[in-house]
């Protein structure tokens, strides 16, 4: 674990003062990645905040004096604002983010989203702390391309449908369609987190994930997660492949995505911390626009490269097209494309992403075939012998 920070300078060369960062939501996926580059990589002290712990308790054990695990739900827990107030920085990770949640759930969503963030950014304000907000690219709904005629050329012209964080405008779709109740809350803690920041002088940056992949995502159905759960694409897709099961494109998989490495935007988090000047004020894209494919493609892309991991043929048939009413139920809807433009993030932190789409997927499958394979075959098999 990293000690001392003297030595570490920041983007204008001034030296890094050590601080305590206060993680709500430090149990989930980007949590305990960001976690684990804090510990290694800095000399800060975390307070880590969340119901769960699974995926950090190897940073918890044996105790160690720079990271405390909280656990708490910050929903009706009266220690928030003491822990908020013993630190420099407040990270807020906590969200319902599965896209099967947002129909069933909405209710759920939009508490978790917008609610239950509001103590977080009024304790924030009230007690002059800084705050690292995470949003999502979903505030930018559908691309103004998405509304012209199939056959018109603008579709293929960027202006159309690259997001950009201080010019794109941000368009859902009608109140019945319950799939933007997670956009909608999402917009709305950012717009008043900004307002915070205009009127009280709250010290902000907002973060919009473009689909952030690796290691420890989502879960596993009937393993690590309910056995009726339905986890986001990349984890979907991961239970197919590991059940030897066709992959579900929903409405055929035309949706087009980028994706980007976990590892590589952790490195873009870790400037945010540690560049308050460059970052405060700041609503940053963190994706990576060179790894874009449709839903379909990655499909394809993960069913080569886990036969490659796993040393199994893939299925004759790897994939099967479902409507999205099926998949989700109704009330559903998507967006067409979700490509960040990139200038604001370069401009004030000279970060690019590095990974691969190939790379990234080979390193993430290769973890998840070593961790739940065996595990999926022991309950498979105990499937198959009560039958």
């Amino acid at each position: 674990m990293a000690t001392g920070g003297a030595s570490r300078v920041d983007l204008d060369g001034r030296p890094i003062r050590p601080m305590t960062i206060c993680m709500i939501g430090a149990g989930g996926f980007i949590g305990s990645h960001l976690c684990e580059k804090l510990m290694s990589d800095t000399p800060h002290k975390v307070l880590a905040l969340d119901v769960y712990n699974d995926k950090i308790k190897h940073l918890l054990e044996p105790e160690s004096d720079r990271i405390h695990f909280h656990r708490l739900n910050i929903k009706h827990d009266s220690r928030l604002e003491g822990l908020i107030k013993m630190s420099d920085l407040t990270i807020n990770l906590a969200a319902i983010c599965t896209p099967a949640d947002y129909n069933t759930r909405p209710l759920d969503t939009i508490y978790s989203n917008f609610i239950d963030a509001l103590p977080v950014v009024k304790y924030c304000s009230e007690n002059n702390k800084r705050l690292i907000h995470f949003s999502t690219c979903e505030v930018y709904g559908k691309t103004i391309g998405s509304f012209l005629p199939k056959d018109s050329p603008l579709r293929q012209d960027p202006a159309y449908y690259v997001l950009k964080e201080d010019d794109s405008p941000c368009i859902f779709g009608s109140i019945e369609k319950q799939r933007w109740s997670y956009a909608c809350a999402k917009q709305l803690i950012e717009r008043l987190i900004y307002a915070e920041g205009a009127e009280n002088g709250l010290q902000f940056t907002i973060v919009r994930p473009f689909n952030w992949i690796g290691p420890r995502m989502d879960f596993i159905p009937g393993i690590d997660g309910p056995s009726e759960g339905v986890p986001r694409v990349l984890a979907c897709f991961s239970n197919g492949l590991l059940r030897r099961e066709q992959l579900k494109l929903v409405d055929g998989g035309q949706s087009q995505r980028t994706f980007i490495y976990i590892k590589d935007a952790i490195e873009a988090v870790l400037l945010m911390i540690e560049n308050p000047d460059r970052a405060n004020g700041h609503i940053f894209n963190v994706g990576n626009p060179n790894n874009e494919v449709t839903v379909r493609q990655l499909a394809e892309m993960m069913t080569e490269i886990y036969s490659k991991v796993s040393g199994e043929p893939p299925l004759d048939v790897p994939t099967v097209d479902v409507s999205s009413k099926v998949f989700y139920g109704e009330g559903y809807d998507d967006s067409d494309k979700r490509i960040p433009d990139m200038t604001i993030i370069n401009r004030q932190l000279g970060w690019d992403p590095k990974t691969s789409l190939w790379d990234l997927l080979e390193s993430t499958l290769t973890y998840q075939h070593r961790t739940y394979a065996e595990a999926i075959k022991q309950t498979m098999s105990k499937s198959t012998a009560s039958c």
